[in-house]
């Protein structure tokens, strides 16, 4: 299999250029937002994550089916799953107009969020980071946001939670770059806009932007 992918555009041009059908459990939650783009950032980060996955599998993204089932409630939603290959890692992000996804043997995260420069949110930085990158990120919001979007791939890879972004420390890495290593794992990182992203794999991974 060919190394890990990650792939993101915004909604409008990935909508364009992939299609497929949605399962009708993510048709259900799709139809449940009430504001139009996030409906529209839904159905194309999972439609997106298809044709990610089937890339490396060699395989049409219509024949691929997105599972995925709450560890605590088991409804449909938490971790995504191919369930075609359940050897094969995925993850997925949306963000208002922006959408990604990754795709790679081990554990797989991305994660994408918007990010304006100012002032940085005092509340979120006592809650995600530890001193040494608080003292890094200073009041700089896009230096936070780098660091938000990076421990949030960590929590969608299975290694973090929510309540405990503070145990982990990204300090040495740096915010420039595109590839980084740390700590064994591998981060591919890129902005687009206002949008800020990363997807750690266990390998060097392939990056691939839509829309040039």
């Amino acid at each position: 299999m060919r190394a890990p992918l990650a792939v993101a555009g915004y909604t409008d041009e990935v909508l364009d250029a992939v299609g497929g059908t949605l399962t009708e459990a993510e048709q259900d939650r799709a139809g449940r937002f009430t504001r139009k783009q996030d409906r529209l950032d839904f159905v194309a980060a999972h439609l997106l994550v298809r044709h990610c996955a089937a890339e490396l599998l060699g395989v049409r993204a219509c024949v691929l089916t997105v599972v995925q089932s709450c560890e605590r409630c088991g409804r449909a939603h938490g971790r995504p799953s191919i369930a075609e290959a359940p050897e094969l890692s995925v993850s997925l992000a949306h963000t208002a107009g922006y959408v990604s996804a990754a795709a790679g043997l081990g554990k797989v995260g991305v994660d994408a969020e918007h990010a304006t420069a100012g002032r940085a949110d005092e509340n979120l930085i006592a809650l995600a980071l530890t001193p040494a990158e608080a003292d890094l990120v200073g009041l700089d919001n896009r230096k936070l946001i780098r660091q938000w979007v990076r421990k949030e791939a960590l929590v969608k890879r299975g290694e973090l939670a929510l309540d405990r972004l503070r145990e982990v420390d990204l300090s040495k890495l740096p915010f420039e770059g595109r590839s980084h290593q740390w700590d064994g794992r591998h981060l591919l990182e890129w902005t687009a806009g206002t949008v800020m992203a990363t997807a750690i794999f266990n390998e060097p991974g392939e990056l691939r932007l839509m829309g040039g």
